[in-house]
């Protein structure tokens, strides 16, 4: 069975970074569209970031444009998503995701379906 695993995730000063990373067993990442979602408490889940399949453009969300990046680490089977400029409001649980139809809605995002798979989150706290 796929599993998707998050890492990175900690306490942030605003305006610090953090690096998130995604990994996963037996699903080869880079053959797939990932995606990065969150969710604050009491809030509903947000796209973050994605990037499709193989050599696929990269999708923000306008609330992380210019301090988020979306990168492959094909060598690792990993997805990292690099967090700078960080703010309060980026407090949330983040979530790694190769679920195409549901990262497909936040932006040109392609890749082959049938690879549902949720990471468990990781933890992003930023405050002073």
């Amino acid at each position: 069975q796929v599993q998707l695993v998050e890492s990175g995730g900690g306490l942030a000063q605003p305006g610090g970074s953090l690096r998130l990373s995604c990994t996963a067993s037996t699903l080869t990442l880079y053959r797939v569209a990932v995606g990065w979602f969150r969710q604050a408490p009491g809030k509903e889940r947000e796209a973050v970031a994605c990037v499709g399949d193989k050599e696929g453009a990269p999708n923000y969300a306008e609330s992380v444009k210019g301090r988020f990046t979306i990168s492959r680490d094909t060598s690792k089977n990993m997805v990292h998503l690099q967090m700078n400029s960080l703010k309060p409001e980026d407090t949330a649980v983040y979530y790694c995701s190769t679920d195409s139809l549901t990262i497909a809605k936040m932006g040109p995002c392609f890749g082959p379906m049938g690879n549902d798979y949720w990471g468990k989150g990781t933890l992003v706290a930023v405050s002073s």
